[in-house]
């Protein structure tokens, strides 16, 4: 098998199981914006309800960098493919357990600590997916395709959006009594069948040559966490800020913005599922054309075009949706999402390329999660605080145009990578460099990698 089929075979793989997972974490973001609040915080007015319903939400988020680390530490140890056969599995079960958990009248007050709990436990597991799938992929591509083969895994994300949404449309025919009973507990209930298809397609990709080359040369870190932490703060810290623009836009559309345009705009419950999944179709298609895109331009530029296109776009994006046209606000979703997937497609490669190879997995996980910490977690919550202390949506476009703000200067900061070399020789381990010879002799635990490329991320 070529290196090209078998990266192609590795990209599907990862990109499946990626899907399988955000639709498992998805359809909660779904149904927190719609029922959770009526059917876990009963007890509650209409806003304290759902910032409740949106606090379960942003629970995973809290998980994320403890799973990030965890499944990093062992994916810098053991290796990619292992992990992400584990946290695929733990995302369905806890999705199934959503799916069969009772009601807040049904159990009491037991039934939003379990609720709140599992939702923990799933953040955990994608914390440690994410990192895994990128490094599966971009470790596998071919010199030059790292941002093309990496944006397969970033298309997980729509993809599983995209089904999510889908199976709630395919509801909509249901009574509002019906749908509040026991309709929203089928797409939990279907998460349990593309989790058993994604793991019969991850479980026939081998591991990551790079990881095997780490394991080949007795470079494996003993606490790799240890060492992000010592000699790359200033990566996590840039890719953590990097993110902020993705994540206060991405989770402001779609979490958000579902709850805004039903309660305050006026679009019915379908017409805001529709106008997300056309705007997911159109993400989708771009996400490949824009990590290739960043194979032949370089990350930085790609990338910083579309945190200035997101942080210029977000008041329009209000404007459009206000005017309660479904085609106005189409545009606005549709625009806003060519500018989301501009920085989303290089995304997996530029992050991946900030950290070397023995403690990558543990590096991008952290770095990464931590970012979805500080901006996707409270972009809902903060959102609807805002807007219901202020009555009016200009509040919400500040913030999030702040948190862009944030993003072009953490871009800007960080230095250009897709031009370097990850090949691995065929039948082992890369030839030693001088440099590498000298560290091995004297027994210097400086990784050759990271002796050729220095800092990855630095001012130009």
């Amino acid at each position: 098998m070529t290196r090209f089929s078998e990266s192609s075979k590795v990209g599907f793989a990862s990109g499946v199981g990626t899907t399988v997972e955000w639709y498992d974490f998805f359809i909660y973001g779904t149904a927190a914006g719609l029922v959770f609040n009526k059917i876990f915080f009963p007890g509650f007015d209409s806003l304290i309800g759902t910032l409740l319903s949106f606090a379960t939400f942003s629970a995973a988020f809290v998980a994320r960098p403890v799973g990030g680390v965890v499944f990093g530490h062992f994916g810098d140890r053991i290796g990619r493919k292992s992990m992400l056969v584990i946290t695929l599995t733990v995302m369905g079960l806890t999705t199934l357990g959503v799916g069969v958990l009772p009601s807040y009248e049904a159990i009491g007050v037991a039934a939003p600590i379990i609720l709140v709990t599992l939702r923990f436990v799933q953040g955990l597991a994608l914390g440690g997916e994410i990192g895994g799938a990128i490094l599966m992929a971009v470790e596998h591509a071919p010199s030059g395709r790292r941002g093309y083969y990496g944006s397969w895994v970033q298309m997980g994300v729509p993809a599983g959006l995209m089904l999510g949404n889908t199976v709630f449309l395919l509801l909509a025919g249901l009574s509002p009594e019906s749908f509040l009973e026991w309709g929203w507990r089928i797409p939990f209930l279907i998460g349990g069948l593309f989790v058993a298809i994604g793991l019969l397609v991850r479980l026939h990709v081998g591991e990551s040559p790079n990881f095997d080359q780490v394991k080949a040369e007795s470079t494996i870190e003993k606490l790799p966490i240890a060492v992000v932490i010592r000699q790359y703060p200033r990566q996590v810290l840039l890719i953590c800020g990097a993110y902020f623009a993705i994540g206060v836009t991405f989770y402001g559309m779609t979490v958000f913005g579902l709850s805004y345009g039903v309660a305050q705009v006026g679009y019915t419950r379908n017409e805001m599922l529709a106008l997300v999944l056309i705007a997911m179709a159109v993400t989708f298609v771009a996400l490949p054309i824009f990590g290739t895109l960043s194979d032949k331009l370089g990350r930085k530029p790609v990338f910083l075009t579309g945190v200035v296109a997101m942080l210029l776009f977000t008041f329009p994006w209000f404007w459009l949706v206000n005017t309660r046209s479904f085609a106005l606000a189409l545009l606005g979703f549709v625009v806003f999402c060519l500018a989301f997937s501009t920085s989303y497609g290089p995304l997996a490669a530029f992050f991946a390329e900030a950290f070397d190879t023995h403690i990558r997995y543990t590096g991008i996980s952290f770095g990464y999660t931590i970012g979805t910490l500080a901006s996707s977690a409270p972009a809902p919550i903060v959102a609807t605080f805002l807007l219901d202390r202020t009555g009016s949506y200009a509040a919400v476009a500040v913030f999030m145009v702040v948190m862009c703000l944030v993003s072009v200067v953490c871009v800007v900061a960080m230095r250009e990578t897709y031009r370097e070399d990850w090949s691995v020789p065929d039948g082992g381990t890369a030839p030693a460099s001088p440099e590498e010879s000298f560290t091995r002799s004297n027994e210097i635990p400086e990784h050759t990698e990271r002796a050729h490329r220095g800092d990855t991320l630095s001012h130009q």
